[in-house]
């Protein structure tokens, strides 16, 4: 999975196995890569995190598809005066492309760090047909 904090915050390992959880977030994924724009409300998320972090992730879902903000907006929208500290939750983010962490940019809409790898954040970012600054840190 290679993703820096893949399977944090479970209180058990990750099991593939069918059950409907996991069906409806195949489907979700499968609309979502199809070029369809599915909802947030599709999916019962239940994140685990700390209260600022669920605050942020709850911001993120409020991005629209195809739309970006900068850190500093989403700290501006949520009364933080760190942009860092944004950069920290979301980088936390354990729903990610559901919760979408990738639509956030740096503050020159540039590219920033991504816990899936900065060509996954790219990939999904032309995906949606966002167009970035590619001044990659």
């Amino acid at each position: 999975m290679n993703q820096k904090y893949f399977e944090k915050g479970l209180h058990e390992p990750l099991l593939y196995q069918e059950n409907p959880i996991l069906k409806l977030a195949v489907k979700w994924l499968q609309a979502y890569f199809s070029g369809e724009k599915p909802c947030f409300s599709d999916l019962p998320l239940d994140l685990s995190g700390t209260a600022f972090q669920k605050k942020v992730w709850k911001e993120l879902q409020t991005i629209s598809y195809a739309q970006t903000m900068t850190y500093g907006q989403v700290a501006e929208k949520l009364g933080v005066k760190s942009a860092q500290a944004i950069g920290g939750a979301v980088a936390r983010n354990p729903a990610a492309i559901v919760v979408p962490c990738h639509r956030v940019l740096g503050s020159q809409g540039q590219l920033t760090g991504y816990a899936g790898g900065l060509e996954k954040k790219i990939g999904l970012l032309k995906h949606e047909g966002i167009r970035f600054n590619d001044c990659r840190p």
